[in-house]
């Protein structure tokens, strides 16, 4: 607003009006203020309700219209240097449920839950649990895990704060960074089984000391107990609208008690390209929704073959510009044909070393029967000597 500007608003059918006031003094700031004017009969409405409405439309269109952050932890050693925890960079990623290549049931499942959740802090309130949410992304490499994320965060209109587990030094100074993270935020430790030995027990090292001697002095580590304590303990309830999201290849090696729900909510599955998520893929890179054509031949590679999205979203980007969508669809279909080859061959070798096996275990178990007749004939044997004596 311009200095003395009038904007006029209705509020319950009230009528005001704001005012704009702009004062400039020699060697000092320029100074700005609204004057806000009603009847004073509507005074307990205006300074009540009416106030309290207007931060809270201030504060939603701020929280729309800002730049999303993306965090990085800092190593603990460098904690008195930065004189901060975590670094930050503005998060542009453009992914968007729109775009992710997955089944779309399962994407509509995905985003009703976070809508439930966004929408429940009285529910959350109501049952006595801290406003959060676990989501445990499994599956093999390229399949859109991180992907997933950046369009979890792009929806919510949330910060993300990437953890990195083997910069800390211990679990208090886990706690620390937790609290240091703001709330309408994503907490994420992608490749979480990679990430540190996930035990309940401290190794010991040994540090040379004066007069030639060692002393055993307890290595510092963030442990399987303070993760879970950083996630669903005591100190994971400050704050609200928080969101922890792990990601690995191989769900098998996780600790049961890191994934169980309550913890990890919700386990989503990041699996193989589906035709359906193929045509999503096709619709981003081409805008197209079918090939009469090529798409059969697809559809039906697809449903024969593992390939990620990751390697479908390859085929289909365009390497020059003398590439057209027919090249792409071929090369694709290329591609899907030669996966569908090595793992018929595969699966050819992993049935000879089978049979290769079985083999060998049934002239070992031949073996050992001949082994076991003789020494029964050599028992027998000397027992019918001594019958003889």
């Amino acid at each position: 607003m311009g200095d003395n500007e009038e904007i006029i608003d209705k509020f319950n059918g009230v009528k005001v009006w704001w005012v704009a006031n702009h004062t400039s003094q020699k060697d000092l700031d320029d100074k700005s203020s609204l004057t806000l004017t009603f009847h004073k009969r509507y005074r307990g409405l205006i300074t009540t309700s009416y106030i309290q409405y207007v931060l809270d439309e201030g504060k939603a269109i701020a929280m729309k219209n800002r730049k999303l952050k993306l965090y990085t932890n800092n190593p603990s050693d460098d904690w008195r240097i930065y004189k901060r925890k975590w670094s930050c960079i503005t998060f542009d990623h453009p992914a968007r449920f729109e775009t992710l290549a997955m089944d779309a049931k399962k994407k509509e499942e995905i985003i009703d839950d976070l809508v439930k959740f966004k929408a429940g802090k009285e529910y959350y309130a109501k049952v006595g649990k801290a406003w959060k949410r676990g989501y445990l992304l499994f599956g093999p490499p390229g399949t859109g895990k991180s992907t997933m994320i950046s369009a979890i965060a792009n929806f919510m209109n949330y910060d993300v704060y990437d953890l990195e587990l083997t910069t800390i030094k211990d679990n208090n100074e886990l706690k620390r960074l937790l609290i240091a993270t703001s709330s309408k935020s994503i907490i994420v430790i992608e490749d979480i089984d990679c990430s540190i030995e996930l035990t309940g027990t401290r190794k010991e090292k040994k540090d040379y000391v004066h007069k030639g001697k060692y002393s055993n002095i307890e290595e510092n580590k963030v442990t399987l107990s303070g993760l879970l304590n950083f996630i669903d303990g005591i100190w994971s309830a400050c704050g609200g609208e928080r969101i922890i999201i792990f990601t690995t290849n191989f769900v098998d090696k996780l600790d049961h008690a890191l994934i169980r729900r309550g913890r990890m909510d919700m386990h989503i599955e990041m699996s193989y390209c589906s035709y359906e998520a193929f045509k999503v893929l096709a619709k981003n890179y081409w805008d197209v929704e079918s090939h009469d054509g090529l798409f059969p031949i697809i559809e039906k590679l697809i449903g024969e073959t593992n390939i990620t999205p990751a390697d479908v979203a390859e085929n289909l980007m365009p390497k020059s510009i003398a590439e057209d969508l027919e090249t792409c669809l071929k090369n694709l279909i290329q591609s899907l044909e030669n996966a569908k080859k090595k793992a018929h061959e595969k699966a050819k070798e992993n049935a000879k070393d089978e049979d290769e096996e079985a083999q060998l275990k049934e002239e070992e178990e031949k073996v050992e029967a001949i082994e076991n007749s003789k020494e029964n004939v050599k028992k027998n044997g000397v027992i019918h000597e001594f019958g003889l004596v």
